[in-house]
Parts: C-alpha cells; sequence; structure tokens
C-alpha cells in the first residue's frame, strides 16, 4: 500500500475550534433574539386575577405573530404593558373591542345593548369600578382594547382603570409550558 501524504494545510486546531465555537453561540443567540422580540415571549402568571383559566405561577408563552396581520378577538387573552406604569404586565382577558359600547348592569357585562356570555368568569357577577360604574357605558375607541380579568372580584382592570393601547399590547397566550400537568395549547376565546 501506497500512502500519500496530504498537501493541504490543516487550520490551527484550537483557533479554528474557538472560531466554529464563536460562531454558534452567535447564530443561538441571534435566533433566540429574533424568537423572543418578534415571535413568542415566555411569561409567568403572578396573582389570581385570572382564576380559574390562569393560576397563580402558571408559565405561558406569549405568541406576538398574529398581530402583525389580525386583530385580536374577544375572549383572547392577552399580556400587555400596564398603562399606568409600562415597566409593569398584566394578564387579562380581552372583553370591549373598537368601536364597541360596553357596560355593567346588575353584574353582566353588556356588549352594544347585549348580554355577555361568559363561562370562563369565576363567579359570573362583575362589579363596576370607577372608570366604568354601574349602570354607565364606555365606547371603546380605535386602538384601543377594554380587558377584565376572569376572576372579577380579584382582578385589577379596564374597570379600575380604563383601556389598554394596542400598543401596550406584547402578545396572545397561546401555550402553557408549565405546570407540566396543564402543558398544552390554550383556546383562548
Amino acid at each position: 500500500m501506497d500512502f500519500t501524504p496530504m498537501t493541504e494545510e490543516q487550520p490551527h486546531g484550537g483557533f479554528s475550534f474557538f472560531l466554529d465555537t464563536l460562531i454558534n453561540i452567535s447564530a443561538a443567540v441571534l435566533i433566540f433574539a429574533v424568537i423572543y422580540f418578534f415571535v413568542a415571549q415566555p411569561h409567568q402568571v403572578d396573582g389570581g386575577s385570572m382564576l380559574p383559566t390562569y393560576l397563580h405561577g402558571d408559565y405561558v408563552l406569549t405568541e406576538k405573530v398574529s398581530s402583525y396581520w389580525s386583530d385580536l378577538q374577544r375572549g383572547d387573552v392577552i399580556v400587555f404593558r400596564y398603562p399606568k406604569d409600562p415597566s409593569k404586565e398584566y394578564i387579562k382577558r380581552v372583553i370591549g373591542l373598537p368601536g364597541e359600547e360596553i357596560s355593567i348592569r346588575d353584574g353582566i357585562v353588556y356588549i352594544d345593548g347585549g348580554p355577555l356570555n361568559e363561562t370562563y368568569t369565576r363567579s359570573g357577577y362583575t362589579s363596576a369600578h370607577s372608570f366604568l360604574q354601574e349602570g354607565t357605558s364606555y365606547n371603546v375607541q380605535q386602538n384601543e382594547y377594554f380587558v377584565m380579568g376572569d376572576n372579577r372580584n380579584e382582578s385589577s382592570d379596564s374597570r379600575e382603570w380604563g383601556t389598554v393601547p394596542e400598543d401596550n399590547i406584547i402578545g396572545k397566550v397561546f401555550f402553557r409550558y408549565w405546570p407540566f400537568s396543564r402543558f398544552g395549547l390554550i383556546k383562548n376565546n
């Protein structure tokens, strides 16, 4: 057998490994950043305002993509920056859409004069607050949404502090990944 020695120069082992590792780490960071800022973001539910749908400590994924081509629907659960302090993020359910009139009478939410069928609330009774008072109505403006927690007795929401501007919305909750016993896709409305 005749072996011919290789004539190609071999790259320096240490430098090549370092460069390959640096490129792979950079690619992973770039992919993570694109997903985190434009596709999906993890959030943890803090508090009991969304009981029984979401428990304190649930981990969910919020998708950001659909907001680029479709409007939110009533019943969608969203994460948004709190209008009074944008450093805080809240999770609530969309109740009133742009252009709709919302009111609360005798513990029932009305949209454009008709009662809203809400199977997701904890008590079935919705009290009014300082922003939306009993028997008064509010017309939701363009580019804003009226939101409420499912646990109406324990929720600070649009009834108290007003609507959520569209620009404050981070995305729609679509997947619960912890606790594992409640793992799976989420049907919002």
